[in-house]
């Protein structure tokens, strides 16, 4: 991509009641804009990284046998009648159709999917099944804040699992917590993820969420360092000892939640009459489970724990661009320019454009700055400010040693490598 072409530029201004790092960030950069409280634009440098986030979320649940659908965002008031939730779902935005009818705007689906199930699924020959959707949601929070953490409007994946026992469930329930933290490790979060206990509610005795340790955090959890998993603030009082175990010494923690799975049971299936025909030739209600994951809130996420004082560090995997390439041309220093001149170098637009074409031709994603009259300065502090995992340099110093300058953006030192050789660098 050419940062002449690119459709965003890097700004100075934000809104003045924009407090959270990472949407402060974001939009310094140019990967969203704020519409209103809780609600933003993903521009093109942003939705490149959260299509990538989502392409390994996406990744993952396939192996772990997910079928990807796309269900409606619009969703008729009856079937939150159906499970209670019309009035005790406090989060809902509704509205009324020119039909008269209500719906609300999707802020789950569990209303959907498994009415959805009930059309194709008889038998206990047809179970498990394993179905997922990648969608936008809405919630009517009273206070949207913390940028892409807690917003009105956000991106989640939702995968619904079907049983025909709480056995099948179980086994499955625990396929999934490893396919998450697979997750979390490709997008960066790993290390500082952890498995935390929470309440269940209305579904189970527990749930899980996926905390990641950041002082952005909205939550406060308990890490037992024995075992390497956590309890949630809220439970902690009535779970004293850890549940793994059994130890009693814990580190309190700020953290974001990037995950959550449930045990639903038959909540849901209930409701709804999702049966199926046992072994024994009778009717059996099916057991759910559901595995929630926002991509833009993981995305979040990692700006608040990636990230130094210049800007944002994304890790290679979901990086915008693996290397930003800076041409640098008219270096001041008399040096450099004696350097230049007994190297007899090449003209600098020609051997930058040269390493653009063949870096993008070997599939390695480059953001080449060719911006003209724009100061060496500003050039390093957008790209620092953006954060791809490699910055490359040509200029008359790189230039009089036949070579490039090449630092990545999670460290402080640079080295020189060849013209020839950065092809074969990445």
């Amino acid at each position: 991509m050419l940062q002449s072409k690119l459709f965003t530029k890097t700004v100075k201004e934000l809104p003045k009641d924009e407090i959270s790092f990472n949407a402060q960030t974001l939009i310094r950069a140019g990967f969203i804009d704020k519409v209103t409280a809780g609600v933003y634009t993903f521009l093109p440098l942003g939705l490149k990284v959260h299509n990538k986030i989502c392409d390994i979320i996406r990744e993952e649940m396939n192996a772990i046998g997910g079928q990807e659908i796309l269900m409606p965002a619009l969703t008729p008031k009856n079937v939150w009648q159906t499970t209670d939730r019309w009035d005790s779902f406090d989060a809902l935005f509704k509205l009324a159709g020119v039909d008269k009818k209500e719906y609300a705007l999707g802020a789950t689906h569990e209303e959907i999917i498994t009415p959805l199930v009930k059309k194709y699924i008889f038998s206990y020959k047809e179970l498990p099944v394993y179905i997922y959707q990648i969608q936008t949601k809405f919630r009517n929070e009273l206070r949207a804040k913390a940028g892409l953490i807690r917003g009105r409007e956000f991106s989640m994946k939702d995968l619904y699992s079907f049983h025909k026992d709480e056995e099948d469930l179980d086994k499955y329930y625990e396929i999934a917590k490893k396919a998450y933290f697979k997750i979390y490790d490709r997008c960066g979060l790993s290390d500082k993820t952890y498995l935390t206990f929470a309440t269940g509610g209305a579904f189970s005795k527990y749930s899980h969420e996926f905390q990641t340790l950041t002082s952005a955090g909205e939550d406060t959890i308990y890490i037992c360092d024995d075992c390497k998993i956590a309890i949630n603030e809220e439970i902690i009082k009535e779970q004293e000892t850890c549940p793994k175990c059994g130890g009693k010494k814990f580190r309190k923690e700020k953290a974001v939640e990037v995950g959550n799975i449930f045990k639903l049971g038959a909540r849901f299936s209930k409701p709804f009459g999702l049966q199926f025909i046992n072994e024994g030739g009778k009717k059996q209600d099916v057991i759910m489970g559901c595995y929630g994951m926002g991509p833009s809130r993981v995305m979040a996420t990692i700006v608040e724990v990636h990230h130094d004082g210049r800007g944002i560090i994304w890790p290679e995997e979901i990086a915008p661009f693996v290397a930003s390439l800076l041409k640098i041309k008219n270096q001041k220093s008399p040096a450099a320019r004696r350097a230049a001149g007994q190297a007899k170098i090449k003209n600098i637009d020609e051997i930058s454009n040269k390493i653009y074409t063949d870096l993008q031709a070997h599939g390695v994603e480059v953001l080449y700055d060719d911006r003209e009259n724009i100061s060496a300065g500003e050039k390093f502090a957008d790209a620092d400010l953006i954060g791809c995992p490699y910055r490359i340099v040509v200029s008359e110093k790189t230039l009089a040693k036949d070579s490039v300058e090449v630092k990545r953006r999670d460290s402080e030192k640079c080295e020189f490598v060849k013209l020839k050789e950065i092809i074969n660098y990445f």
